[in-house]
């Protein structure tokens, strides 16, 4: 069953990835300009949902020549299997827990967010906003279901703690973390929160450390200095990840 679950999540995690490029190319842009409607030859880019749904490639049948056919954005096979493996190690940690569902169905939307946020430092309201109202609602259903492994009230109260805690961060020093890493916080403190404090204060902690070790080896390599800004989001959603498999293992 386990094994099973497993196969399932990593199928999810690299169906849904090849997704996540063209939604990537198309939310990549700096704030002040518009969503890309456009394959990088120009040609318009169509299909499901007003053209943000399907594979990254120009289906303009006017355009066979067109360099983009072979595909634009982040490498879709590198995201599917970046997307498998997260899916698939949720699984194994979790297990056939209610929350399961939950941390799935954010896959997708956590690694689109970090590739936005690598490319041009932003992580849009689009997601942020709506990723932190889904995952407290959803939990409050996985709560409510049998076999859940943790709290709904935490999850709550740890997405309210670590977005303060983000937002405090962010008066202080306002040109080295954008608001959006702020946004971002609440949904990854309600997950984090779920499985209880410890978890929220590891999971965070680790975000923050991979970031600085990231800046600081951009620094060693001399490819940044100290008033470099570097794309924060990535890291909070690795640390998230990481606090996620210990609280799933943990509450197993």
């Amino acid at each position: 069953m386990h094994v099973l679950l497993t196969a399932v999540a990593a199928l999810w995690g690299a169906g849904t990835g090849l997704l996540v490029p063209r939604a990537a190319y198309r939310l990549a842009v700096e704030p002040e300009e518009p969503w890309r409607g456009a394959c990088p030859a120009g040609h318009p880019i169509t299909g499901p949902a007003g053209g943000w749904l399907g594979r990254s490639r120009c289906a303009d049948p006017g355009a066979p020549a067109c360099a983009a056919r072979s595909g634009f954005g982040p490498g879709t096979a590198g995201v599917a299997v970046i997307g498998a493996l997260i899916a698939a190690a949720l699984a194994a940690a979790v297990g056939p827990r209610p929350e399961l569902a939950v941390w799935l169905l954010a896959v997708p939307v956590g690694v689109l967010l970090a590739l936005v946020d690598k490319s041009v430092h932003r992580l849009p309201d689009l997601l942020t906003l709506p990723l932190a109202a889904a995952v407290a609602v959803l939990l409050g259903v996985a709560a409510l279901l049998p076999g859940s492994g943790g709290s709904w009230p935490l999850a709550l109260l740890g997405g309210l703690v670590l977005g303060a805690a983000y937002f405090l961060l962010f008066l202080i020093n306002p040109s080295g973390m954008g608001f959006g890493d702020v946004k971002l916080a609440l949904a990854l403190g309600a997950a984090l929160g779920w499985y209880g404090w410890s978890i929220l204060v590891t999971g965070a902690a680790l975000g923050l450390l991979l970031g600085g070790v990231y800046g600081i080896g951009l620094m060693a390599l001399r490819k940044a200095g100290r008033r470099s800004s570097i794309p924060l989001g990535p890291f909070m959603l690795g640390g998230a990840f990481l606090g996620l498999l210990l609280g799933g293992i943990g509450a197993g």
